[in-house]
């Protein structure tokens, strides 16, 4: 990383958060050598700078953190997961997570990649498939033997090397390296002795559908259908599964999405509601307020203060 990079994350403002996120001196930006690139890996002490809490938000990379000693805590959706030694974490990228600060990280790896890095030479979308913890669905929480540590620290040290020592990262290297780290993550991974129920299956394939058509359908009956199940059975599915109905996973996937356009970018209330499949803004007020307390605008201004 640059002394003039490191020095623009140092004097960062934590106070204007909402304005640098959407602009160019956003300080995740900062760190991609170049816009082909989209990669970059370092010890997490190096941007320990960049302590600030994260409202929702989203990624067009997929953001991996290994912790080695400390603590992190992330939101992805709505599930809250704590990372300690010698675990690391996978925010899929166009995951929603949210974060209140890394102020109790000491050690560890903080590694972001576009996905197009993994669909090249060496890779294949079937690969990919092969790797839970890059799905929406999945479980993005691997904990590692101590006997596996210094692999996987010697894989990280080398895309860090391969970030900071090169002028432009050689994006052949480091899908090799990444794809070398997916498979120890899946030897770590713990393994069910129990079969996954049918009621697992439909309701993790309901999550997945529901993050890509979220936009633009919202009705029970049209999951459903694409899951070739009646609405009272996936219904009755997920609410066994998750202790909630599938209208309720709906309607907070439409909230977290609604966070995410108020904080993440300049849209108006009426074009949010439009991103959401809600046309109607004053519906969507009525809806957004029902369901987080305050009104959009509201929630934005809180942001912005924050």
């Amino acid at each position: 990383m640059s002394a003039k990079t490191t020095e623009k994350i140092k004097t960062y403002n934590p106070s204007r958060f909402r304005e640098k996120f959407l602009g160019e001196d956003n300080p995740i930006h900062l760190l991609f050598k170049s816009n082909s690139d989209h990669f970059f890996c370092l010890e997490i002490e190096e941007i320990m700078q960049m302590q600030y809490p994260v409202p929702p938000s989203k990624n067009s990379c997929h953001t991996l953190i290994f912790i080695t000693s400390g603590k992190h805590v992330m939101k992805l959706g709505y599930q809250e997961y704590i990372t300690t030694d010698n675990e690391m974490i996978m925010v899929p990228a166009g995951q929603i997570f949210s974060l209140d600060n890394v102020n109790n990280i000491h050690k560890g790896f903080i590694c972001l990649f576009h996905p197009d890095i993994l669909i090249g030479k060496y890779g294949s979308r079937e690969m990919l498939n092969e790797f839970d913890f890059m799905k929406i669905s999945g479980n993005p929480k691997v904990a590692f033997a101590s006997k596996d540590v210094p692999d996987i620290t010697a894989i990280l040290n080398r895309l860090q090397k391969e970030y900071s020592e090169t002028e432009s990262a050689n994006l052949n290297i480091v899908q090799l390296y990444l794809i070398a780290l997916f498979y120890e993550m899946n030897k770590n991974l713990v393994k069910s002795t129990k079969s996954i129920s049918a009621a697992e299956v439909i309701t993790n394939k309901f999550k997945e559908l529901i993050h890509e058509h979220i936009k633009t359908n919202h009705f029970v009956h049209y999951y459903a259908s694409l899951l070739n199940v009646t609405p009272n059975h996936l219904n009755k599915s997920v609410r066994t599964v998750t202790g909630k109905s599938a209208a309720k996973w709906i309607d907070e996937t439409i909230l977290l999405e609604a966070k995410y356009l108020l904080f993440q970018t300049t849209l108006s209330v009426s074009e949010i509601a439009i991103q959401v499949g809600l046309e109607d803004q004053s519906y969507f007020s009525r809806f957004f307020k029902k369901n987080e307390g305050i009104s959009p605008i509201q929630y934005r201004k809180m942001i912005d203060k924050s």
